[in-house]
């Protein structure tokens, strides 16, 4: 499990590349209990003081993804 939040640098460099509006593609996500899968699309929302960025998925919901543990891309 991670434990640890970035620093204030982290969590700029993360708000300059993905802006709101961005749009992104999920890699990997450790959480068991959603229905997204790798390769599914969103939007990202914002970036949050840890680090998370939340995205409104295209499968309708909204659930960040952690810094450190999730991965999504560009698209």
């Amino acid at each position: 499990m991670f434990n640890e939040f970035p620093d204030q640098k982290i969590v700029d460099q993360l708000r300059k590349s993905y802006p709101s509006g961005t749009r992104v593609v999920l890699e990997k996500m450790e959480d068991p209990y959603t229905l997204l899968k790798p390769g599914d699309g969103g939007k990202v929302l914002y970036v949050d003081d840890a680090g998370s960025i939340h995205v409104q998925w295209d499968r309708g919901s909204s659930l960040a993804v952690i810094y450190g543990v999730d991965m999504i891309r560009k698209q």
